[in-house]
């Protein structure tokens, strides 16, 4: 018999690779998932009405009564996304309420935003560009609200 054949005990587990897992791959992000991230965490900002231009929200109104047009590019609307390996930049437009003060709505939106995409994503947000382009007043009505059904 030889040695090999001799051993009856626990055999101990052969280390393949090497090095730490984390290095053994790369992990890109899609400039589409960093825009929905800061959409959503923009929207959660108080004193925000609404993201992107007039004529965006009224095109993503009707994209959303399409079949098939969801609510994904409602996440995104309003923000444009550069990702790189391990840096992103983010340009947003908001549409803010009435009343509000628009530096401090700016801020935290900004603070919220960093936030949220440096946390689930690992990337370094290096700026956050905010544009304001319209005001909700009280008594305007919104284009995305919907209308009286046609049927009952």
């Amino acid at each position: 018999m030889t040695e090999s054949q001799q051993e009856d005990g626990p055999r101990t587990p052969v280390k393949r690779g090497g090095g730490d897992p984390a290095t053994r791959g790369r992990t890109t992000i899609a400039d589409g998932v960093v825009e929905k991230i800061a959409g959503l965490a923009a929207r959660d900002v108080v004193g925000v009405h609404a993201m992107g231009s007039g004529l965006a929200r009224t095109l993503g109104a009707v994209r959303e009564r399409v079949p098939g047009g969801g609510r994904a590019a409602t996440a995104s609307r309003g923000v444009k996304a550069e990702v790189g390996e391990v840096q992103t930049a983010l340009d947003l437009e908001i549409v803010v309420d009435y009343g509000v003060a628009i530096a401090d709505v700016a801020r935290s939106v900004r603070e919220n935003v960093i936030a949220a995409v440096e946390r689930m994503t690992g990337l370094e947000v290096v700026e956050v560009n905010i544009a304001v382009s319209d005001v909700k007043l009280p008594d305007e009505s919104d284009e995305e609200e919907e209308a009286e059904p046609r049927l009952q």
